[in-house]
């Protein structure tokens, strides 16, 4: 090869470098622009799939006395500080029909939904301990009146069933219901139907729960010996459902199941490892916030994730679960009162 031939080769690699990272610039810029793309659009199919309600506007001042959140004692110079204050949440799990998922799951129509399941979750000052207080469905409690969103209000109900509140006006009603039965604040309100419950649990690749009898409910149709089992979403939530199949066929007996179901559900998130799998985090989030529904300071991704944060001191050994303290009605052997003092000193000590 020539002095000539050797320079023009050398001269066209260098030709070819500038070009070849132009091109690698270019689909690298590609690549950085459609994950900003995908990370807006993730972010806002995510928050959109949250259903908000405006409790705090519903309801006005006649409330509760709300707890203060606190800033954390020491953050790093660029991180923001997270609330650390103690927080109250009302949870229903909600047997809505709407949509042909919740439909499958548990049939009838959206006009006949209720507050299946009611949970006071209590957080600690510092978020590492918290309290999971279940309200018997069946209970029986003075409803208060309530403002309907189509205007007006309820009238007061005696003698009426905690869970008929959110049937006749939804998670406003809900609320109103729970603080006057605890006299707690209620900070924050987060509400998940029949399909988005199964959904979580099948994105998380099911839930181990320990049963201490077998179950036998046609109702639910389930039917597990006792042991361990390893559930999917739609045998998960029959589970949460579960009455009819155990001890007296009461609520209390569906309670006990359902604070196990919770405590497992927190372990297999704590060792999910979702922090090293995006798409497997992405599917639980979709999962999560598809059928939920929260109030307006907890409607949003940001606002949720915030939140989270604030509780990663908080393990699931740290998870306190507890009943309402209740005795039979003497109206109605089918139903439940608070059984006094002991209801009481439960909520004081939360407050």
């Amino acid at each position: 090869m020539t002095r000539h031939e050797e320079q023009g080769g050398a001269a066209g690699r260098a030709r070819r470098r500038p070009r070849a990272l132009r091109i690698a610039g270019l689909t690298l810029a590609g690549a950085l622009v459609l994950g900003v793309v995908a990370a807006g659009w993730a972010y806002r199919h995510l928050s959109g799939n949250i259903t908000s309600v405006d409790i705090d506007g519903a309801l006005g001042d006649d409330r509760p006395a709300p707890a203060v959140l606190t800033p954390a004692a020491t953050v790093s110079a660029d991180a923001s500080p997270m609330p650390t204050g103690s927080l109250n949440l009302l949870v229903l799990g909600s047997d809505s029909r709407s949509g042909a998922a919740n439909r499958e799951l548990g049939g009838g129509d959206s006009g006949g939904a209720r507050s299946d399941t009611a949970m006071v979750v209590h957080l600690d000052a510092g978020r590492t301990r918290a309290t999971v207080v279940s309200i018997p469905r069946d209970t029986l409690v003075t409803r208060p009146s309530c403002p309907l969103a189509s205007g007006g209000s309820t009238a007061v109900a005696y003698g009426a069933m905690f869970n008929s509140a959110y049937a006749v006006g939804g998670p406003v009603c809900a609320v109103k219901t729970a603080e006057s039965l605890t006299g707690i604040r209620m900070d924050h309100y987060l509400e998940i139907d029949f399909s988005g419950f199964a959904r979580l649990v099948d994105a998380l690749g099911g839930v181990d729960v320990t049963t201490g009898e077998d179950i036998d409910d046609d109702q639910s149709h389930l039917h597990l010996k006792a042991g361990t089992h390893h559930l999917d979403g739609k045998r998960a939530l029959a589970l949460a459902r579960t009455r009819h199949g155990i001890g007296d066929g009461s609520d209390l007996g569906r309670i006990g199941l359902q604070q196990n179901l919770v405590k497992a559900l927190l372990e297999q998130i704590t060792s999910a490892g979702l922090l090293t799998d995006p798409a497997r985090l992405y599917r639980v989030a979709d999962a999560a916030t598809a059928g939920l529904t929260a109030d307006t300071g907890l409607d949003s991704l940001g606002e949720l994730t915030s939140l989270g944060k604030s509780l990663e001191g908080l393990a699931a050994d740290r998870v306190r679960t507890v009943t309402m303290p209740v005795v039979t009605a003497p109206s109605d052997p089918n139903r439940v009162v608070p059984e006094e003092p002991e209801a009481s000193r439960l909520w004081a000590s939360l407050r």
